[in-house]
């Protein structure tokens, strides 16, 4: 199946469905680092393009896929922002518009949970139901589709002609039963019982063990502050050998193998990281696409 991943930034979505057996023909996102990052780890073409120009929906035809995906800029629905819509959020909107033109057979958006509060993702339902695509929509925990990591994403999975729910039981045909920890993931490749992971807030802790999934990973790494005051509910003393993670074990957290290469600016690598859809999620919900076919095929010889 041809894919072509939209809003990319440095490639975990085409990954994780690269890995899945998907082929990525094309890839279009407009940060400069993130664009970066992408091209050295993959042969496809990806295009620095602002997606809200119409200029390149004549390109994205040309690429002929059969499956869009991709996961518009976040920062205007996310709890870590500013909790009200911006200029960002019209992207989702864009991306509707994309998918309702190029007419892909199958379609999978990914954002942050809280997207489900704004009002631009009605007009995104209305827009691909409009255009004739059956939708589902799913929050998964990650931490329960192969990734170490307590992180909540919004998935829309949506197919031409098919009916609203149709991807219901799909979403969670393959879920685990308990959360993946981080000692579950990588052994111990940390060589620490106990990280530091820098709060949002002072008001939640920031002290984890590696027998629990990690917290979200986001787009800034911190080191521990000298003044820190130990969370009621950290799982250690900063004086027991805490310290904080490494880009590449926050790398590794979101599920990117030692192979995937970050160039660039510490500071650019590190949001890239915390903004990218864990490739092993976007796995987990790629073989669901697969084994949804699979089953459907079977149905369709019984009758």
């Amino acid at each position: 199946m041809r894919v072509v991943d939209l809003f990319s930034g440095c490639g975990g979505m085409s990954l994780g469905f690269k890995e899945a057996g998907f082929d990525i023909v094309g890839a279009f996102d407009n940060w400069d680092a993130a664009v970066e990052i992408y091209k050295a780890n993959f042969k496809h073409p990806i295009y620095k393009a602002d997606l809200s120009n119409a200029d390149y929906i004549q390109t994205i035809k040309e690429l002929n896929p059969d499956l869009i995906v991709g996961g518009p800029p976040c920062q205007d629905y996310s709890i870590a922002g500013k909790r009200e819509m911006g200029k960002r959020a019209n992207l989702t909107i864009k991306f509707g518009e994309i998918v309702s033109q190029v007419k892909p057979t199958w379609v999978v958006f990914e954002n942050v949970y809280n997207i489900e509060r704004f009002p631009t993702l009605p007009q995104l339902k209305n827009i691909l139901m409009n255009a004739g695509y059956g939708i589902s929509t799913k929050v998964l925990d990650a931490s329960l589709c192969g990734v170490p990591q307590k992180r909540k994403r919004f998935f829309l999975v949506g197919k031409l002609n098919a009916i609203n729910g149709f991807f219901d039981d799909a979403f969670v045909a393959n879920m685990s039963n308990a959360p993946m920890t981080v000692r579950d993931y990588l052994g111990d490749t940390l060589q620490t019982q106990f990280y530091y992971m820098h709060p949002r807030s002072y008001n939640r802790r920031a002290v984890f063990s590696i027998d629990e999934p990690s917290a979200t990973i986001r787009g800034i790494n911190r080191p521990i502050p000298n003044n820190y005051k130990k969370h009621p509910a950290d799982k250690a003393d900063i004086s027991d050998g805490v310290r904080a993670l490494t880009t590449r074990e926050r790398g590794y957290l979101q599920t990117f193998p030692d192979s995937f290469s970050f160039p660039g600016v510490k500071t650019d690598v590190e949001l890239a990281i915390g903004n990218a859809v864990p490739p092993a999620l976007a796995k987990y919900i790629a073989k669901s696409i697969i084994l949804f076919q699979e089953t459907n095929k079977e149905r369709s010889k019984k009758i």
